[in-house]
């Protein structure tokens, strides 16, 4: 898996989707054509320097980013049950960010922003140190074959990006049904200095993060699904 856009040296070479189709349902088209203007925008044109979510939401909240957010269903499902926070959702994918829209739309959310494109480039390039409360990363691609574990996501130089850019309390939330790529995860953001693990080993799985369709699919082939929480430290 490759970008098309060329990246800079200090860029892994992992981006944070998938490429696939774009072809939109009539009722995707139109939620996107009714909302993405106000609640969308382009990682790569995006002006230079951070994204200002304060003015883009229109109020001062906590920030929550969610990375991969796919067709949304979970995505609104939270969007919807945490009013207080400035939730904002990055996927490459345009249809599932339509789909998303036209669910936020059923439920009424105001708390909900949009970003297509790679959560790498966003988080490199426009977001400000220090200032997100939470990231969330759920189900992303395991890429079980062992000669494609490199294009994985979650990796070193990812987390140490994502840690930087928490606020010390901050939280790092990740889950996953596969068994490698759990202990992996948590390998990799125990090794991190600038995150503490919340627990002893697994998180306990939160009852307010819905059932979604890669956790329901595991379930029905026996495996079992992992949660991580890691929280942001100063370092002295």
């Amino acid at each position: 898996m490759t970008s098309s856009r060329q990246r800079p040296p200090h860029h892994r070479s992992v981006v944070s989707y998938v490429q696939r189709g774009e072809r939109m349902t009539v009722g995707q088209q139109r939620a996107w054509d009714r909302h993405w203007e106000r609640l969308g925008r382009e990682v790569k044109a995006l002006p230079a320097g951070p994204v200002h979510f304060d003015e883009w939401f229109g109020r001062e909240a906590p920030v929550v980013l969610e990375i991969g957010s796919g067709m949304g269903e979970t995505t609104s499902q939270l969007v919807a049950a945490a009013p207080e926070l400035n939730y904002v959702a990055v996927e490459v994918y345009k249809p599932g960010l339509a789909q998303l829209l036209l669910r936020a739309e059923a439920l009424e959310v105001t708390n909900l922003r949009v970003l297509r494109g790679d959560a790498v480039d966003l988080l490199t390039e426009h977001v400000e140190p220090a200032s997100l409360a939470e990231v969330r990363i759920y189900f992303p691609d395991p890429w079980p074959k062992k000669k494609h574990h490199k294009r994985r996501l979650v990796q070193p130089e990812f987390v140490r990006l994502v840690a930087s850019r928490l606020r010390p309390g901050g939280t790092l939330h990740l889950a996953t049904d596969w068994e490698e790529y759990a202990e992996q995860m948590l390998r990799v953001c125990s090794a991190e200095p600038l995150l503490r693990n919340r627990f002893d080993g697994w998180a306990p799985r939160p009852g307010w993060r819905p059932v979604t369709k890669f956790e329901q699919r595991a379930v029905e082939e026996e495996r079992i699904s992992h949660d991580l929480m890691f929280e942001r430290v100063e370092l002295t």
